[in-house]
């Protein structure tokens, strides 16, 4: 197998997630689904079981992207894990670029880039399609010398949430135990009525943002579609500037810098995989994951909302977290966001224990 190394990003303001989230601590450093934090749980799962072990993954091939601001909330909650900083979030095309650049590896190996803050249910297979992804696509497939590799979630429902990969399907194989197939588009979040025509599309997946290339492969394909990042993150890195670089560097996503026109080209290959995946994108997200009943938004400071007896509200006040039953909540706070959660009253408990774990004090009604 070529070698293989980890990028995880983290960061993210979580404003769908306020106000559990804050700029101080976003989404990936906090405990949601347990008492470790998302990005603690990223790494856990690439070692609990042998299939990367055995692969010859270690902790020393894991590297944390974060904003310089939030490298010590990496340090504190892994301690030990490589930590490359970023002057500023400046969004994905950025952070990957930085990490091509900052992380010293053989050329020929391969980088698997994950997000800190997703949940992976079914996490035994999860590392097997990473393995097989790795050792098996981004080392060549399809007549391309080194692909990138785009991970996908084969969807169980219509949604706009999410973007979508389209693939071109007659020229699909099972390679290494994986569908895959060359990426014909992007699709970027379709209207309710295209998300259910692209749900009836052979091979169609969600766009879950992991993905697998070698070193000399995304390098190339930055060149090639996304020259003005790579100079300035590169030039900035090489003349120890890079807080000057990133002021002026375009802040864009990897899918519209490199991804969309690279599969364009016919250099991007998509696997799809069924794992239990969950992006926690929201509170309506969190509570399923949490199997907890409901649904949930977040409210703005002086919005309106109308609060049922089986509801509740999360908000903040003199830093820590409450929550609210139904009309007796009141008025919604004028001063931060709130979170209402619609028909979740009767697992109350289940939002109180978040809070107690995302709080450092008490939570009280």
């Amino acid at each position: 197998m070529a070698g293989m190394y980890v990028v995880i990003l983290a960061g993210g303001g979580g404003t769908r997630l306020h106000p559990l989230s804050t700029p101080e601590r976003p989404k990936p450093f906090l405990p949601l689904l347990g008492e470790r934090s998302l990005l603690q749980q990223t790494v856990d799962r690439l070692f609990a079981g042998p299939e990367l072990r055995d692969a010859g993954l270690t902790e020393r091939d894991v590297t944390v992207i974060a904003a310089g601001s939030y490298a010590p909330l990496v340090r504190d909650q892994l301690a030990g894990t490589a930590v490359v900083g970023e002057p500023v979030g400046r969004n994905t095309a950025a952070a990957i670029a930085l990490a091509a650049i900052a992380i010293d590896r053989p050329d020929d190996e391969v980088m698997v880039v994950l997000p800190a803050d997703h949940l992976i249910e079914r996490e035994g297979p999860f590392r097997d399609v990473l393995h097989r992804a790795a050792d098996g696509l981004a080392t060549g497939a399809f007549g391309i010398g080194s692909p990138l590799v785009t991970l996908g979630i084969r969807p169980d429902r219509p949604s706009t949430d999410f973007g979508y990969l389209r693939p071109r399907i007659e020229v699909g194989a099972e390679v290494r135990g994986l569908q895959a197939y060359p990426l014909r588009a992007f699709v970027e979040k379709p209207s309710a009525e295209r998300a259910g025509a692209l749900l009836g599309e052979a091979g169609i997946a969600w766009n879950a943002g992991m993905f697998a290339w070698r070193r000399r492969a995304i390098h190339e394909a930055f060149a090639a579609h996304a020259p003005d990042i790579l100079a300035t993150v590169a030039d900035g890195y090489a003349a120890g500037r890079l807080e000057t670089a990133y002021a002026t560097v375009r802040a864009t996503s990897i899918d519209f810098a490199v991804m969309e026109p690279a599969a364009a080209a016919g250099s991007v290959v998509m696997a799809t995989m069924d794992v239990g995946w969950s992006d926690l994108g929201g509170w309506t997200a969190l509570l399923e994951a949490l199997g907890a009943r409901g649904s949930g938004r977040v409210v703005q400071p002086g919005e309106m909302a109308d609060v049922g007896p089986d509801d509740l509200v999360v908000h903040r006040r003199d830093g820590r977290l409450l929550v609210g039953i139904g009309p007796a909540a009141g008025i919604l706070d004028p001063d931060e966001p709130s979170a209402l959660l619609v028909g979740a009253r009767p697992d109350r408990h289940v939002v109180e224990a978040l809070l107690a774990r995302c709080s450092p004090s008490e939570t009280r009604s």
